[in-house]
């Protein structure tokens, strides 16, 4: 079954712009690390005050961790990322606060 993720972060306010240039060209080794690793319909997206919440679909969260942890691209692209969030103090996957889903349209549909 299909599980819908939602986090947040937040970006420090002096790091904004370099946040969202280092999105917008993405390593193409990390946008293949992160497809074969079930990362699915992933999208980010920031307030004017570096607000983040991000959104993916996946099949099994922990697996989609666990196999990022494991690549050497996760472990550079954590790297280059440390600095710009606010508030923590490990890598950003490992401090991404979730987001409890209230609503779905579609599956309130369903239900009808």
């Amino acid at each position: 079954m299909t599980q819908r993720i939602c986090f947040q972060l937040q970006v420090k306010p002096d790091h904004i712009e370099a946040y969202t240039e280092a999105h917008a060209a993405l390593w193409p080794d990390m946008l293949e690390a992160l497809k074969a690793t079930g990362w699915n319909n992933y999208s980010i997206f920031m307030r004017d005050d570096g607000l983040v919440i991000g959104y993916f679909e996946t099949e099994d969260l922990q697996a989609n961790l666990d196999g990022m942890a494991a690549t050497e691209v996760n472990a550079r692209w954590q790297a280059a990322m440390a600095d710009h969030f606010v508030g923590i103090d490990r890598p950003a996957d490992e401090a991404f606060n979730y987001l409890t889903e209230v609503f779905n349209l579609d599956d309130q549909l369903a239900k009808l």
